[in-house]
């Protein structure tokens, strides 16, 4: 009886600590961040100092892409200009500017052009120009050449490959030359608001957490950092671009966006394989024609004495529904087609990479205006698919939006007192060539909606860039990318080769060539807003995509350490900041929130 007694009492401990915890041994903790679990109810927070340094700025820009080094050098040009003390603050959460910088990237000079007319004469790295565009279907074991003419998207005559992270590190000098203060390694964080409900500024994220979620000795308040206007730049999918589009219902009259996935790798190839200049894209295999995605393949000019060069990437559309789809062996797959393979062999892959893109377009913008700030570049969705380019739209929509800000700041309109909403930037918008040209490619990316899927696409897309979009209606994405994703049952899984360490490589080898890193003892910033959902309905209803759209193995399925089953693992310091996991959940039960700064990937010209 006393045994029986003892039994219980424990059964009864055990399932109270577990109440307490929200949690059970059939789910364990697994989040232990501060914005699931508030350290106001955290007895182990109660005695921390918890005040912060302060800095005024005029100008605050997030992110250090294209979009906020144009708003930076564009601000203090017209400083320059109209004699103005006007202080520009950039904040970057990659240890070094361009350090997590993925694209392509085939680059339209037209708004470099207006930003920095010369950047040639001052060594911008754009030094491949086009010189032979090649498009193609893909079948199984053959290629079908697709013409491509001036006047086409795909005609790429006129603009440059680059290695994208190279030229916004070369952005940054300028910047810095132009009096622009950047800050690398300064994670935004958090949204601070005034009084008035205007944002004033952004808070950056705190330091010497441990894993656990307390505060190590070496606990540090992160720095609030308060402005009269903020431009965010944070790319696609920004953490805090997602805070204040809830907030403002910024998407209020928009569809959701839509998003791919394009994962990169660089190669050093035989010189008889190379051929500078050459801008090839295919569609087709191996993805079936329900599944948007296709491929590039960029030539680099290289340096006399250095190896051959070539960018390879591949991209999936991240409304795909078979959740057996993995984008990382898809991409593996493809570099095995007779016609691609013997690019790459004798050769050697130096760099691996992957980041999500915006894909919505015009149906899928945002209002860009709010009280105190404004988006720009991908993370308002300035991507145009159909051309595969975005940076000279992010470059374009910095310039408006430094030259918004600045006009407020010198008229006296925009303080650090009240909150001014930046109207003027959004009619700046509407009358440059960024809405107009989104608009007239509007139908491209959902025409491959239809039952058709790949093929009718691509007729549409001929048909209405033949008219250049001036047909009368819009069409519709049909809804947001996560709920896309069919129930395991009614999919078939997919068997994928084995790679064979040559043309074809694992999960791990590639993210070990990313450079990332992260301090290990941090709560994962992969967040679950309900630790229960990855196995109770993810694994049980899509038998775990996690696993898979994750293009660098942070998500593992494994098996309970005791008992029967498996949970779900978070790999947090393989995450290489490619946000595909917050976009693609089916419960959208991941948050994606910035870890401590400089922490992540660390790639050299991605």
């Amino acid at each position: 009886m006393a045994v029986a007694l003892v039994s219980s009492a424990r059964q009864v401990g055990r399932l109270t600590n577990a109440a307490r915890r929200l949690y059970s041994d059939v789910y364990p903790k697994i989040t232990t961040h501060y914005t699931i679990h508030p350290r106001d109810k955290d007895p182990r927070w109660k005695e921390i100092n918890m005040e912060r340094m302060v800095e005024e700025t005029d100008i605050l820009i997030i992110g250090g892409g294209p979009a906020g080094m144009a708003a930076a050098i564009r601000a203090r040009q017209i400083a320059e200009e109209k004699g103005a003390e006007v202080r520009v603050t950039l904040l970057e959460k990659a240890a070094e500017i361009g350090g997590h910088i993925l694209s392509g990237a085939c680059v339209d000079p037209i708004a470099l052009n207006e930003l920095i007319p010369d950047w040639k004469e001052k060594g911008a790295p754009m030094n491949t120009p086009v010189n032979a565009d090649k498009f193609g279907l893909l079948t199984k074991t053959g290629r079908i050449p697709i013409p491509v003419f001036p006047g086409l998207p795909m005609y790429n005559h006129g603009n440059y490959v680059v290695r994208l992270g190279h030229l916004v590190r070369w952005m940054g000098e300028q910047a810095e030359a132009a009096g622009a203060e950047i800050w690398p390694g300064c994670a935004g964080a958090e949204v601070l608001y005034r009084e008035d409900g205007s944002l004033r500024g952004v808070a950056t994220g705190d330091v010497g957490i441990a894993k656990d979620g307390s505060p190590k000795d070496t606990f540090e308040r992160g720095m609030e950092f308060n402005s009269k206007i903020t431009i965010f730049a944070e790319g696609c999918h920004g953490h805090l671009t997602k805070m204040v589009s809830n907030k403002y219902n910024l998407r209020e009259k928009s569809e959701p966006q839509s998003y791919g996935i394009g994962l990169k790798e660089l190669w050093e190839v035989k010189p008889e394989n190379h051929k500078p200049g050459l801008v090839e894209h295919t569609i087709g295999w191996p993805l079936d024609k329900n599944t948007y995605g296709g491929s590039f393949i960029y030539h680099l000019n290289v340096p006399e004495g250095e190896a051959p060069l070539v960018a390879v990437g591949f991209v999936v559309g991240l409304d795909y529904s078979n959740p057996y789809i993995s984008p990382f062996k898809e991409f593996q797959r493809f570099k095995l087609h007779p016609y691609i393979k013997p690019l790459f062999e004798g050769g050697t892959r130096i760099s691996y990479g992957a980041r999500a893109l915006v894909e919505g377009g015009w149906q899928c913008l945002p209002q860009v205006t709010l009280p105190g700030a404004v988006l720009t570049g991908d993370c308002a969705g300035f991507l145009n698919v159909p051309k595969i380019k975005g940076t000279h739209n992010a470059i374009k929509s910095g310039m408006l939006a430094a030259e918004t800000a600045m006009d407020l700041i010198i008229k006296g309109e925009a303080t650090h007192d009240s909150g001014v909403v930046p109207t003027a930037y959004s009619e700046k918008l509407q009358n440059s060539y960024v809405y107009k040209d989104l608009k007239q490619v509007r139908n491209c990316r959902p025409s491959f909606h239809t039952k058709l899927g790949l093929y009718g696409g691509v007729a549409y897309s001929a048909f209405s860039t033949l008219i250049r979009g001036k047909e009368p209606w819009t069409l519709s994405h049909g809804g947001a990318d996560h709920a896309k994703l069919k129930p395991a049952k009614e999919c078939t899984p997919i068997e994928y080769p084995k790679p064979d360490g040559v043309i074809t490589f694992d999960l791990l080898s590639s993210v070990a060539l990313t450079g990332t890193n992260h301090e290990s003892d941090q709560p994962p910033h992969l967040t679950l807003k309900d630790d229960s959902i990855p196995v109770k309905r993810n694994l049980a209803v899509f038998d775990g995509p996690e696993a898979r759209f994750c293009p660098a193995g942070v998500y593992e399925f494994v098996p309970m350490e005791t008992g029967d089953g498996q949970r779900l693992q978070i790999n947090a310091q393989n995450c290489i900041h490619c946000k595909t996991c917050d976009i693609k959940d089916p419960s959208q039960n991941i948050n994606w929130v910035v870890p401590e700064g400089g922490g992540g990937p660390a790639y050299n010209g991605m």
